[in-house]
């Protein structure tokens, strides 16, 4: 498991608005901890084929079909963020690639969006050009 992995994950139980159910997560977490054996907590972001899901605001990253081997067009829910364990991630389906300026811009707005919806910051456009150095794996 590493960063950027797309995988099925099984996201039950949940509440009130989670996404919830078999669904796509993409794997955020550091993979320091991601490569360790006993380690057993993955950061993942869901995914969503809602369209409604995609005017959420700046922490939905549009991901269109056929990216990292998603069958659909799909949104990443960057402002659900969560912690699942690395049993419920079932199945590998592809990796994100973040290579170009359109997709590094999107995934960098999702990003700041999520910074900001956490009060990690106040400006979405602090976190711009830190998002610029992530190591992008593709």
């Amino acid at each position: 498991m590493k960063w950027g992995e797309v995988y099925w994950a099984d996201l039950a139980p949940r509440s009130g608005s989670e996404q919830q159910g078999r669904r796509p997560v993409i794997v955020i977490s550091h993979d320091a901890f991601n490569q360790t054996q006993n380690w057993r907590s993955i950061i993942v972001v869901p995914l969503s084929t809602s369209v409604a899901q995609a005017g959420r605001g700046p922490s939905a990253v549009l991901l269109p079909q056929g990216a990292a081997g998603l069958g659909k067009e799909s949104v990443a829910l960057c402002h659900q963020v969560t912690t699942l364990d690395r049993l419920k991630l079932t199945q590998r389906i592809g990796e994100v690639e973040f290579k170009g300026a359109e997709p590094s811009r999107r995934w960098a707005q999702g990003c700041d969006g999520f910074a900001v919806g956490v009060s990690l910051t106040t400006k979405a456009s602090y976190l711009v050009p830190m998002t610029n150095k992530l190591k992008v794996h593709g």
